[in-house]
């Protein structure tokens, strides 16, 4: 398996460019209030949050939430660190 920072577009203008803009999706407890903290999260690490894109939806029975929402970052790093950051909390189980 090839490392993830080796990969490379197949054609130019395809894959992460940075700076750029970005969407996560974290999914947790519903009752965590992720809709207001996710992007605080992303904003506690110095990233630019896009509010006007949050979107959420409640799992069927209600239990759990995904929250969606776009940022920009200048470096994969900041990337990684959203990603990393928002699985550290301990009411969201996953990103995307």
């Amino acid at each position: 398996m090839r490392d993830i920072d080796s990969i490379e577009a197949q054609q130019e203008g395809q894959g992460f460019q940075f700076p750029g803009e970005f969407e996560i999706t974290a999914m947790g407890n519903a009752s965590a209030d992720l809709k207001s903290r996710v992007p605080q999260i992303l904003e506690g690490i110095g990233l630019h949050v896009l509010h006007e894109t949050v979107k959420h939806r409640n799992s069927r029975e209600g239990n759990f939430i995904s929250v969606t929402v776009s940022f920009r970052c200048d470096t994969r790093e900041q990337y990684d660190l959203a990603h990393s950051t928002l699985r550290a909390d301990p009411d969201i189980r996953y990103t995307l």
